[in-house]
Protein backbone atom coordinates (compact mmCIF):
# COMPACT_ATOMS: atom_id res chain seq x y z
CA UNK A 1 0.00 0.00 0.00
CA UNK A 2 1.40 3.54 -0.93
CA UNK A 3 3.08 4.95 2.72
CA UNK A 4 1.09 8.05 1.45
CA UNK A 5 -2.17 6.84 2.07
CA UNK A 6 -2.39 6.99 6.44
CA UNK A 7 -6.34 7.15 6.45
CA UNK A 8 -9.38 7.58 4.34
CA UNK A 9 -11.63 10.90 4.69
CA UNK A 10 -15.48 11.45 4.70
CA UNK A 11 -16.33 15.48 4.51
CA UNK A 12 -19.31 15.50 6.77
CA UNK A 13 -22.20 17.61 8.52
CA UNK A 14 -21.38 18.02 11.87
CA UNK A 15 -25.09 17.99 12.70
CA UNK A 16 -25.05 14.11 11.19
CA UNK A 17 -22.35 12.85 13.55
CA UNK A 18 -24.19 11.54 15.90
CA UNK A 19 -26.10 9.30 13.31
CA UNK A 20 -23.50 8.29 11.96
CA UNK A 21 -21.25 6.66 15.25
CA UNK A 22 -24.36 4.52 15.21
CA UNK A 23 -25.64 3.73 11.36
CA UNK A 24 -22.10 3.76 9.86
CA UNK A 25 -21.24 6.31 7.23
CA UNK A 26 -23.76 4.99 4.27
CA UNK A 27 -23.88 5.21 0.84
CA UNK A 28 -26.69 7.69 -1.18
CA UNK A 29 -29.30 4.92 -0.85
CA UNK A 30 -28.81 4.07 2.94
CA UNK A 31 -29.10 7.90 3.70
CA UNK A 32 -32.19 8.55 2.17
CA UNK A 33 -34.02 6.35 4.94
CA UNK A 34 -32.83 8.63 7.41
CA UNK A 35 -33.17 12.10 8.41
CA UNK A 36 -30.25 13.86 7.44
CA UNK A 37 -27.97 17.35 6.34
CA UNK A 38 -27.08 17.36 2.61
CA UNK A 39 -24.32 18.95 1.27
CA UNK A 40 -23.97 17.07 -1.97
CA UNK A 41 -24.34 19.03 -4.89
CA UNK A 42 -27.32 18.02 -6.88
CA UNK A 43 -25.66 18.28 -10.39
CA UNK A 44 -22.96 15.27 -9.23
CA UNK A 45 -25.43 13.26 -7.76
CA UNK A 46 -27.32 13.21 -10.97
CA UNK A 47 -24.61 12.12 -12.89
CA UNK A 48 -23.95 9.29 -9.69
CA UNK A 49 -27.51 8.60 -10.14
CA UNK A 50 -27.52 7.07 -13.47
CA UNK A 51 -23.64 5.50 -12.98
CA UNK A 52 -22.74 1.90 -12.23
CA UNK A 53 -19.07 0.30 -11.36
CA UNK A 54 -18.74 -2.61 -14.05
CA UNK A 55 -19.40 -5.80 -12.11
CA UNK A 56 -20.49 -3.94 -9.34
CA UNK A 57 -23.28 -1.71 -7.61
CA UNK A 58 -24.57 1.63 -8.71
CA UNK A 59 -22.42 4.35 -7.52
CA UNK A 60 -25.92 5.41 -5.04
CA UNK A 61 -25.15 1.80 -3.40
CA UNK A 62 -21.71 2.57 -2.28
CA UNK A 63 -20.23 5.02 0.56
CA UNK A 64 -17.56 7.13 -1.06
CA UNK A 65 -14.46 8.40 1.09
CA UNK A 66 -11.72 10.69 -0.79
CA UNK A 67 -8.26 9.46 -0.28
CA UNK A 68 -7.29 13.90 0.37
CA UNK A 69 -10.24 15.55 2.40
CA UNK A 70 -8.78 19.15 0.53
CA UNK A 71 -10.37 18.36 -2.49
CA UNK A 72 -12.83 20.37 -4.83
CA UNK A 73 -15.62 19.39 -2.96
CA UNK A 74 -14.14 21.26 0.26
CA UNK A 75 -13.35 23.85 -1.96
CA UNK A 76 -17.00 24.44 -3.28
CA UNK A 77 -18.23 24.41 0.59
CA UNK A 78 -15.53 26.14 2.24
CA UNK A 79 -17.74 29.07 3.23
CA UNK A 80 -19.82 25.99 5.61
CA UNK A 81 -16.69 25.04 7.51
CA UNK A 82 -17.87 25.76 11.04
CA UNK A 83 -20.68 23.47 10.52
CA UNK A 84 -18.76 20.25 8.64
CA UNK A 85 -15.84 17.88 9.63
CA UNK A 86 -13.93 15.35 8.09
CA UNK A 87 -14.12 11.90 9.94
CA UNK A 88 -10.99 10.11 9.56
CA UNK A 89 -11.09 6.52 8.61
CA UNK A 90 -8.89 3.49 9.12
CA UNK A 91 -6.74 2.84 5.95
CA UNK A 92 -7.14 -0.85 6.88
CA UNK A 93 -11.00 -0.70 5.39
CA UNK A 94 -9.23 -0.77 1.74
CA UNK A 95 -8.52 -4.52 2.38
CA UNK A 96 -12.23 -5.37 2.93
CA UNK A 97 -13.85 -7.50 0.62
CA UNK A 98 -16.38 -5.42 -2.50
CA UNK A 99 -13.79 -2.52 -1.98
CA UNK A 100 -13.77 -0.59 -5.20
CA UNK A 101 -11.27 2.55 -5.84
CA UNK A 102 -12.04 5.12 -8.68
CA UNK A 103 -9.04 6.97 -10.16
CA UNK A 104 -10.86 10.31 -10.15
CA UNK A 105 -14.32 11.32 -9.45
CA UNK A 106 -16.26 8.22 -9.59
CA UNK A 107 -18.85 10.03 -11.71
CA UNK A 108 -16.41 11.29 -13.99
CA UNK A 109 -16.01 9.47 -17.68
CA UNK A 110 -13.09 9.39 -17.35
CA UNK A 111 -12.23 7.61 -14.40
CA UNK A 112 -11.20 3.93 -14.12
CA UNK A 113 -12.69 1.37 -11.44
CA UNK A 114 -10.28 -0.71 -9.90
CA UNK A 115 -9.96 -3.28 -6.96
CA UNK A 116 -8.85 -2.94 -3.59
CA UNK A 117 -5.66 -2.93 -2.95
CA UNK A 118 -4.20 -4.14 -5.79
CA UNK A 119 -5.62 -0.54 -7.76
CA UNK A 120 -3.59 1.50 -5.19
CA UNK A 121 -0.93 1.31 -7.61
CA UNK A 122 -2.94 3.41 -10.73
CA UNK A 123 -3.79 6.31 -8.74
CA UNK A 124 -2.04 9.25 -9.31
CA UNK A 125 -1.02 9.79 -6.30
CA UNK A 126 1.00 13.51 -6.91
CA UNK A 127 -2.35 14.61 -8.25
CA UNK A 128 -4.68 13.39 -5.26
CA UNK A 129 -2.11 14.69 -2.41
CA UNK A 130 -1.68 18.18 -4.86
CA UNK A 131 -2.66 21.09 -2.84
CA UNK A 132 -4.05 22.78 -5.77
CA UNK A 133 -5.26 21.48 -8.82
CA UNK A 134 -4.84 24.63 -11.23
CA UNK A 135 -3.60 24.49 -14.30
CA UNK A 136 -2.93 26.89 -17.31
CA UNK A 137 -3.78 24.57 -19.37
CA UNK A 138 -7.86 23.40 -19.10
CA UNK A 139 -7.49 19.82 -20.23
CA UNK A 140 -4.83 19.26 -17.53
CA UNK A 141 -6.56 21.17 -14.77
CA UNK A 142 -9.90 18.95 -15.16
CA UNK A 143 -8.05 16.11 -15.27
CA UNK A 144 -5.72 17.52 -12.14
CA UNK A 145 -9.49 17.99 -10.49
CA UNK A 146 -10.82 14.54 -11.29
CA UNK A 147 -8.00 12.81 -10.01
CA UNK A 148 -7.89 14.97 -7.07
CA UNK A 149 -11.59 13.36 -6.01
CA UNK A 150 -9.83 9.82 -6.49
CA UNK A 151 -12.56 7.94 -4.44
CA UNK A 152 -12.65 4.80 -2.41
CA UNK A 153 -16.47 3.03 -2.51
CA UNK A 154 -17.55 0.80 -0.04
CA UNK A 155 -20.63 -1.61 -0.34
CA UNK A 156 -23.16 0.39 1.46
CA UNK A 157 -21.95 1.48 4.61
CA UNK A 158 -18.72 2.13 6.25
CA UNK A 159 -19.22 0.48 9.61
CA UNK A 160 -18.53 3.19 13.13
CA UNK A 161 -15.50 1.01 14.29
CA UNK A 162 -13.25 1.82 11.16
CA UNK A 163 -13.69 6.03 12.25
CA UNK A 164 -11.01 6.71 14.37
CA UNK A 165 -11.32 10.76 14.45
CA UNK A 166 -11.98 14.24 12.96
CA UNK A 167 -10.85 17.22 11.37
CA UNK A 168 -12.49 20.60 12.41
CA UNK A 169 -11.70 23.81 10.94
CA UNK A 170 -11.84 26.02 14.28
CA UNK A 171 -12.62 25.97 17.93
CA UNK A 172 -16.17 26.33 16.51
CA UNK A 173 -16.42 23.13 14.67
CA UNK A 174 -14.66 21.58 17.56
CA UNK A 175 -17.43 23.08 20.14
CA UNK A 176 -20.33 21.57 17.96
CA UNK A 177 -18.63 18.08 16.88
CA UNK A 178 -17.99 18.03 21.21
CA UNK A 179 -21.96 18.58 21.32
CA UNK A 180 -22.84 15.54 19.75
CA UNK A 181 -21.19 12.81 21.67
CA UNK A 182 -18.35 12.26 19.59
CA UNK A 183 -15.69 10.73 21.65
CA UNK A 184 -12.92 10.00 19.26
CA UNK A 185 -10.07 12.44 19.18
CA UNK A 186 -10.51 16.05 17.12
CA UNK A 187 -8.10 18.00 15.48
CA UNK A 188 -8.38 21.72 14.37
CA UNK A 189 -7.12 21.78 10.51
CA UNK A 190 -7.66 24.74 9.06
CA UNK A 191 -5.61 24.14 6.35
CA UNK A 192 -8.13 21.23 4.96
CA UNK A 193 -10.90 23.24 5.11
CA UNK A 194 -9.46 25.85 3.10
CA UNK A 195 -8.92 28.25 5.84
Amino acid sequence: MPHRVTELYCIMPIANVASVMVHGILSHDEAARLSHADISLAEVQKRREQKSVPGGLRLHEYANLYFCARSPMMYRRQGERERLCVLLVDRRLLESPGIVLSTGNAASDYSRFLSSPAGLQEIAWDDVFADYWTDENPLKQMRKKSAKCAEVLVPHCVKPCFITGAYVSCTTGRDALLATGFELPITINPDVFFG
